[in-house]
């Protein structure tokens, strides 16, 4: 058995690809499974280290304020699509899989003119263009919110939810290990704050300027990732004395099962991706969605959550001002706390890679 899994540009599409990898090889370990990316994106160095074999393709997203530039983008699309028609003419796949991004286009594209069944797999409530415009051919679509029959033909639509990482448990063990490897207190209370791989810049200013009311805060603590964009200047904050004792900076949390045993409330951005853990792991959350994606999907994704009573959304336009205040208030309610987690709780979809491998093999063993 041979499949194709498309996709990339972010970690919210690869940790995806990787997990729905993953079960596809525990439940047939003789297949050949072949990555295909976007060249210099993040999946041509994190799909490798997972074990799997890429091929890039040098596609690029249309750049929507200066049309000038689209014309190269233009010529990296034709090009793209040559490689991908002979990619798939050279390996043959029995299915192929897109979970968004800019190189599942062509290659799924690619993989149907060649009568090849094709799968996408859709993280966020609003669909990315990619998966609307290959939605036409697509066997089936795997979405992880309800309602998106908007998008996509409702009979096409199959419920799975979001692959998450596998290695993430919240346990005893882990939070007592968190605590020695955060070097934290275990008698206060945790925040979180997740920026992203890269970092974010909002929530990076919302926590510079909260140092003086941090500071004060006896029972609080937090772990502040703030991406490795922003990990120089923020060092220079850390030597200058500027960062608070009970604030611990990374550039990334390489230990996410201890960051999350450990967390009373989490600050994040509102990906996909990190919603779908937080809902498997019932995580009180505060939600600061990101202006900076297509369609503006992160505010979709979180009021979703917000509609359910199951997170807390500060816009990025007030995170700066407000985002403190919110979470140092809500970290200190218990009961607040507890009704988000059991609110998110009620979201999770469980098992999410394994009931895609399931609909892979609908299609395969036709």
């Amino acid at each position: 058995m041979k499949i194709i899994i498309s996709g990339g540009g972010t970690g919210g599409h690869i940790f995806p690809a990787i997990s729905i990898a993953n079960a596809t090889r525990k439940r047939w370990p003789e297949c050949e499974i072949l990555f295909v990316g976007a060249e210099d994106r993040m999946e041509m160095e994190r799909v490798p280290a997972a074990g799997y074999n890429i091929v890039g393709l040098p596609v690029a997203g249309f750049d929507r304020k200066n049309l000038l530039k689209n014309v190269s983008v233009g010529i990296k699309l034709l090009r793209s699509m040559q490689k991908a028609r002979k990619i798939v003419n050279d390996f043959k796949p029995d299915i192929a899989v897109g979970v968004g991004g800019y190189a599942s286009g062509p290659i799924l594209k690619a993989a149907s003119a060649k009568g090849v069944p094709t799968l996408l797999q859709e993280q966020n409530s609003y669909a990315g263009v990619t998966n609307k415009l290959l939605a036409q051919k697509a066997a089936t679509i795997c979405v992880a919110y309800d309602g998106m029959e908007k998008f996509f033909p409702k009979e096409k639509i199959v419920l799975t939810g979001n692959p998450c990482r596998q290695e993430l448990l919240i346990s005893e063990e882990n939070r007592q290990d968190g605590y020695n490897y955060f070097q934290l207190d275990p008698l206060k209370r945790t925040i979180l704050m997740l920026g992203g791989s890269l970092g974010a810049r909002t929530l990076n200013k919302s926590i510079t300027g909260a140092f003086s009311k941090l500071a004060v805060q006896d029972n609080v603590q937090v772990i502040w990732q703030c991406g490795k964009y922003y990990y120089k200047e923020m060092q220079q904050l850390q030597e200058a004395g500027m960062i608070p004792p009970n604030v611990h900076l990374c550039d990334f949390v390489h230990r996410m099962e201890y960051a999350y045993s450990v967390a009373d409330l989490v600050i994040s951005r509102a990906g996909a991706g990190s919603i779908s853990e937080f809902s498997l792991l019932g995580k009180a959350v505060v939600l600061v969605p990101s202006p900076n994606v297509a369609e503006d999907h992160q505010t979709k994704n979180a009021q979703a959550l917000v509609n359910k009573e199951a997170a807390v959304m500060v816009s990025d336009a007030l995170a700066p001002a407000l985002l403190f205040d919110v979470a140092l208030s809500l970290v200190k309610n218990e009961e607040q706390l507890k009704s988000l987690s059991r609110n998110i709780v009620k979201l999770a979809q469980h098992d999410s890679a394994e009931r895609i491998v399931d609909e892979i093999e609908k299609l395969i063993m036709v």
